[in-house]
């Protein structure tokens, strides 16, 4: 558990209020100490990273959209989830790991920043990961912990954050009658729309979904795809997906990338109806996968 939550603490941070338009609101008061700049730009420069010697990010230039679905694709091994979590810093306990360039969200550079400031800027960035993930708690404590970490301790309160988020995932109906049970008794689809509500529940304003559908059915991906098209009016999503069908669906804006690089950038309907590189164009063909 401690490892597990030690991830989670990395990654999470921030409260901030929100409503959802396709849910019912749940008001409650937000201290001012975990506010943060919802309008932080979110890019890299120049971004090499090495694992052991080898390059698998090579001179990488990208800025994500704000409010946006981004999906980054490519065939298998080409960088897409080792570029997704250099975006928070979660491949800092890779062995063998050397970066350089930059991560900027705002004005600070994510890859310079110590630990404490690290701490600070994680709090706009969320992240759902690629398999179901519950902490080995409650329901109730899932969504409940990254707002304790962060002070948040007034039952009431809590009850309000717990209600909103599971709401917002559409989950509340499905669990409201045993939030204390534990949250491995969920199917794999609910698990997922919990780590979903745990996530914005300190309300980031980048959300990072590393393949976060594929290991779900197709109704409960159906769901979470759902949920992200929503999602996107008050967040911008980077999305890693090996389901090219799955980028044709929700995708504003796509990175296509091959060993290391990113060939192409751009709108969705630029990218998937008028690519510009050869490359991405036998991908897009099904040359390659």
């Amino acid at each position: 558990m401690n490892a597990i939550a030690a991830t989670f603490t990395q990654a999470w941070a921030g409260l901030t209020h929100r409503q959802f338009a396709y849910t019912q609101s749940v008001p409650f008061a937000v201290d001012a100490k975990f506010a943060h700049d919802t309008n932080a730009q979110l890019d890299t420069r120049n971004l090499n990273v090495y694992i052991n010697g080898a390059q698998i990010l090579k001179d990488v230039n990208v800025s994500i959209p704000k409010n946006k679905i981004t999906c980054i694709i490519g065939p298998s091994g080409c960088g897409k989830s080792t570029l997704l979590r250099t975006f928070n810093r979660l491949n800092d306990r890779v062995e063998g790991l050397k970066m350089n360039g930059e991560v900027n969200l705002g004005k600070s550079n994510i890859l310079a920043a110590n630990s404490s400031k690290l701490s600070e800027l994680r709090r706009n960035i969320g992240l759902v990961p690629q398999r179901p993930c519950p902490l080995p708690m409650s329901i109730y404590d899932n969504v409940a912990y990254g707002c304790r970490i962060h002070g948040i301790h007034n039952k009431k309160k809590l009850d309000s954050i717990v209600q909103h988020y599971l709401k917002a995932v559409g989950l509340w109906d499905e669990v409201k009658d045993r939030l204390k049970s534990p949250a491995a008794k969920l199917s794999g689809g609910q698990q997922q729309r919990l780590c979903l509500a745990r996530s914005l529940a300190v309300e980031p304003s980048y959300l990072l979904a590393d393949e976060s559908t594929s290991a779900l059915d197709p109704i409960s991906s159906k769901k979470v795809e759902q949920l992200f098209t929503e999602l996107k009016k008050d967040y911008s999503i980077v999305m890693v997906t090996h389901t090219l069908r799955q980028a044709l669906r929700i995708a504003d804006h796509v990175i296509f990338m091959y060993l290391g690089e990113v060939i192409e950038e751009g709108s969705a309907d630029q990218v998937f109806k008028h690519p510009q590189h050869e490359l991405t164009k036998k991908y897009l063909n099904g040359a390659f996968s």
